[in-house]
């Protein structure tokens, strides 16, 4: 690797503890590549995108993007100082990348950011420890692994990270083991049945690996003992109601598909559901896809992005009986009252699988 493809970097960017040191790194290492030639050097910041082309709200992600960058660029000018001469060796760029496109799996990421590099002809790529193309998912081992796979060289920048305090099972965390433990196990006899020593023992086993495996995942926090009894009886009465509407929903479709017009209107759609936590939000994104005409594409947060089949599907999702329920299961029956999706103008629709315009479901009521 020559020196001055060294000085020539690449920084993909995301909200993280650790980037305003790996910023500064990477001005660094550039500056310190061309102290001793008369070449230039070059800092590219890319914010590779987390949304889709379709999304409603890829105005907004884009401003936040755009928000991020401008702050990186400032960092980088304040680290390069008043220093005329580092400011004309050193030129900082920053950029969007992958914004027409889905960027789904690390391999993804990777060829965007390396295709950018190729434009650019930056020769090294710098990752901060923290970052996270994927959002929340785990993800940067696989695209560090991806990048490496170019004739770039690719470092992680060696900067402090912040201090993660506690023991490997602590009070709080060996009640989670245990919870999931249990409700592993009784799943599991209820599935095999109750007959024998062997299930008893293989049960106990199996739970024991799922609980070792998703122990700290599945659940967040210190379960409240007192709500579980209620909201197991609630999930109770809840199981029947999602079956009812997943058969009533069969129909509903059988009739499309057997209608000689095939009378379907595929568009993706998006709404803010009024849930909180990640199990809620699990269990009312799972039950959308279980019930056939809609498919939960991806959960952000509280923002739910769908594609829905048909029109009498869309309304139906936007009428809120499934959120109102999932809301009972976990909040109680006052949770219930809060008003639906359209009720709430927390709807929209995406562009139609036709690339047709835009379409916007309007809709008057308070906001949640």
């Amino acid at each position: 690797m020559t020196q001055e493809s060294d000085a020539r970097v690449l920084v993909p960017v995301g909200e993280s503890s650790t980037l305003r040191n790996t910023v500064a790194y990477a001005v660094r290492t550039a500056r310190e590549e061309v102290d001793e030639t008369d070449g230039r050097a070059a800092v590219h910041f890319v914010y590779p995108a987390l949304w889709r082309a379709v999304e409603p709200t890829r105005a907004q992600k884009f401003e936040q993007a755009q928000e991020l960058l401008d702050r990186v660029e400032l960092w980088a000018e304040e680290d390069l100082g008043d220093s005329d001469t580092d400011t004309e060796r050193v030129d900082i760029e920053t950029a969007v990348v992958g914004a027409e496109e889905y960027l789904f799996s690390p391999a993804d990421f990777a060829r965007v950011i390396l295709e950018y590099a190729d434009e650019h002809d930056l020769g090294r790529i710098v990752v901060d420890p923290e970052y996270q193309p994927g959002g929340n998912a785990p993800m940067l081992r696989p695209l560090e692994y991806e990048l490496t796979k170019s004739d770039r060289r690719v470092e992680e920048a060696p900067v402090e990270r912040p201090t993660r305090r506690g023991g490997l099972v602590g009070r709080e965390s060996l009640t989670q083991y245990l919870l999931v433990f249990g409700a592993s196990y009784l799943f599991y006899l209820t599935l095999g049945g109750f007959s024998g020593t062997f299930d008893l023992i293989t049960g106990a086993i199996s739970a024991a690996i799922v609980s070792l495996v998703l122990g700290q995942i599945a659940l967040k926090g210190k379960p409240n003992f007192r709500k579980i009894p209620g909201e197991v009886g609630r999930l109770l009465l809840y199981t029947p109601y999602l079956l009812w509407e997943i058969a009533k929903a069969n129909v509903s479709l059988a009739y499309v598909i057997l209608h000689p017009r095939l009378p379907i209107d595929p568009k993706m759609v998006q709404f803010e559901a009024a849930v909180w936590n990640d199990l809620p939000a699990t269990t009312l994104a799972n039950s959308i896809t279980l019930t056939p005409g809609t498919l939960t594409v991806e959960v952000s947060q509280r923002e739910f992005y769908i594609h829905s089949l048909t029109k009498s599907s869309r309304e139906d999702l936007f009428d809120g009986a499934l959120e109102r329920a999932v809301r009972f299961v976990f909040y109680g029956r006052a949770a219930a009252r809060i008003p639906s999706p359209k009720e709430r103008g927390a709807t929209r629709e995406g562009e139609e699988l036709s690339e047709t315009p835009n379409e916007s479901v309007t809709a008057e009521g308070g906001s949640d």
